[in-house]
């Protein structure tokens, strides 16, 4: 039977330019050369802020300036003149895909790519006078827009390099989302919080993204490893993939899941650690723990088994190099065993 796929979330360890190219090296070799895989373009933060997921997001979006301070990225205003740290972030993805359009030659199939999402990035990026963007309606309506005209000019960029790829997946990271809508947000001072962004807003700036993204020819997923995550909330907002870390879930995340999978989703189940533990779990183990869990909602392995993606927890980039080549490796060998 078709059984699931494995990929990545999109962080590896590493300092620089030479740990990205072995992170590609890998991301291929593991995923794209061998089925059932989903390759990714690599993330290494450990090159600086501008090689963060949050860095290569600002540096997308074209329509606001940004640049760095103490505390991180802070919006700086809309003249279309960015910032040295903002143009550094544009110029270091934009090496990156020359490298993966090099390495990639000839490859033909799926591949994804990672940005962050609204939510999380208004949790992140500060406005021009301090505190978070979350802070102010005004200027995070209007960073949602600007995000998705960016990510689409982006997927439009890749379908250009990489002529070859006949599916691409467009991840987006929410990590922040739960704390935003729970009022979980500290402000700059520390001693509040912002206030709960409500389902109704929530849903309509991922939604615009999600749309952008389809609308730009790529297939919108959405990857959230923190406890609490909206799942119905993203599906119902056009999320045509959702990435959790299973061991995060509660009931109502389960059951989202499951009624993701039984409308034709994708579902990616984060079950390989993203350090080496003392005494790593076989793949066994983690064939039998993703049978568990079917078997706990009811489904039938038969039905589901292609529409599951078997991922890390989360990202790689507090790993050793050498885990973060065995975690891929586990990915691919527990989704092959479902084939």
């Amino acid at each position: 039977m078709p059984g699931p796929l494995s990929t990545g979330v999109g962080s590896f360890p590493g300092t620089d330019q030479r740990a990205f190219d072995e992170a590609l090296s890998v991301v291929l070799g593991e995923l794209g050369a061998h089925e059932p895989g989903l390759p990714f373009l690599p993330e290494v933060p450990g090159r600086g802020a501008t090689a963060g997921m949050v860095g290569r997001t600002v540096g997308l979006v074209t329509e606001l300036d940004a640049d760095l301070q103490p505390a991180g990225w802070r919006l700086t205003g809309t003249s279309g003149a960015p910032a040295l740290d903002q143009r550094r972030a544009r110029s270091l993805l934009a090496q990156d895909l020359d490298t993966v359009e090099e390495q990639a030659t000839g490859y033909a199939g799926a591949f994804k790519i990672q940005v962050v999402g609204p939510w999380t990035l208004a949790a992140t990026v500060e406005r021009p006078r301090g505190d978070k963007l979350l802070a102010d309606h005004g200027a995070r309506r209007e960073l949602a827009q600007a995000l998705a005209l960016g990510v689409a000019d982006h997927v439009r960029d890749v379908r250009r390099r990489l002529s070859g790829v006949d599916r691409l997946v467009v991840q987006v990271d929410e990590p922040a989302l739960p704390a935003v809508m729970a009022g979980a947000v500290p402000t700059a001072s520390g001693f509040g919080k912002h206030r709960t962004v409500h389902p109704p807003e929530a849903s309509a700036a991922v939604e615009e993204l999600l749309a952008a993204v389809r609308d730009a020819g790529a297939e919108p997923w959405v990857h959230c490893c923190a406890a609490g995550a909206p799942l119905a909330l993203l599906r119902d907002a056009g999320a045509q993939g959702l990435m959790v870390d299973l061991g995060l879930l509660d009931a109502s995340g389960h059951d989202a899941l499951a009624e993701s999978l039984e409308a034709g989703l994708r579902v990616g189940l984060g079950i390989v650690p993203t350090t080496e533990p003392p005494v790593p779990p076989g793949d066994k183990e983690h064939v039998e723990r993703v049978q568990r869990w079917l078997d706990m909602l009811g489904l039938d392995p038969g039905e589901v088994a292609d529409r599951l993606v078997i991922t890390p927890a989360c990202g790689l980039a507090a790993a050793s190099e050498g885990w973060a080549r065995r975690a891929l490796e586990t990915c691919r060998s527990v989704a092959a065993a479902f084939s």
